[in-house]
């Protein structure tokens, strides 16, 4: 199966229209979400509606959670909390029916999927090598796929012993857009990117191409109209800092 991975929307209706645009070019059979499709941007129902329609598996975010008011926001950044509270405002019934109905995690198919990491599915972000071996060696298939750190990137680590108690680091780096990976060995975990709120310099929208039959995956970007973006943010009464960051991929 030839699968779209995609992350970290975040209310950017017109990066998310750029990813799916990308994604009918290549052909893929199904395109997955791992959650946070609301949160920062301003366009939260037309990109839940968009993520509703196309995605066949869909998972739940912190920041989708936290506009459900099912998460505290107290350890959010000022800018993070006020897009909260803004979509709790702005979300229709639809947003509301769609974020209510989803997981944070989903470990039943060739490869497991969790929004943050396989440890803690809604809060823990995978940046270090130490950090994605012991992740890793939890996970519940060969394969996973996190977002939630806005950053593309990827984890391996070989085949260990049962009894090994102290795993060795995990290799990984950032994905720059057209890293190839063979995935046909070891164990690997995966962050596509985000879509709309990059954070690795890269402020083109982020997703990865999986082959699960030659055990492929290819990480995308794809431009996209920013300055749409940015004034939805601005016309909204938003932090004016979310819409500055989406120039700088950070």
């Amino acid at each position: 199966m030839r699968l779209a991975l995609l992350s970290d929307i975040h209310s950017n209706l017109p990066a998310l229209e750029a990813v799916l645009a990308d994604i009918d070019s290549v052909g893929v059979d199904e395109a997955w979400c791992l959650g946070d499709v609301v949160g920062y941007g301003a366009q939260p129902n037309e990109c839940a509606a968009l993520t509703r329609e196309r995605c066949t598996v869909g998972l739940v975010g912190n920041h989708d959670l936290a506009a459900l008011d099912a998460l505290d926001i107290s350890t959010f950044s000022p800018a993070a909390a006020a897009a909260i509270r803004w979509t709790r405002q702005a979300m229709d019934e639809a947003t509301r029916s769609y974020l209510t109905s989803l997981e944070s995690a989903k470990d039943d198919a060739e490869v497991a999927l969790y929004h943050a990491s396989p440890r803690d599915p809604i809060w823990e972000y995978v940046l270090w090598p130490d950090q994605a071996a012991h992740c890793i060696r939890v996970q519940a298939r060969r394969v996973s796929f996190i977002g939630h750190s806005h950053v593309a990137l990827f984890f391996a680590l070989a085949e260990e012993r049962e009894d090994d108690d102290d795993p060795p680091d995990a290799r990984g780096a950032q994905a720059a857009a057209g890293t190839t990976l063979d995935l046909s060995r070891g164990r690997w975990l995966i962050n596509p990117g985000s879509v709309g709120q990059p954070r690795d310099g890269d402020p083109r929208a982020a997703w990865l191409e999986l082959d699960t039959e030659a055990w492929r995956a290819t990480f995308h970007r794809i431009p996209y109209d920013i300055d749409r973006a940015a004034d939805a943010i601005i016309s909204g009464d938003l932090p004016e800092h979310l819409a500055r960051r989406l120039y700088v991929g950070q």
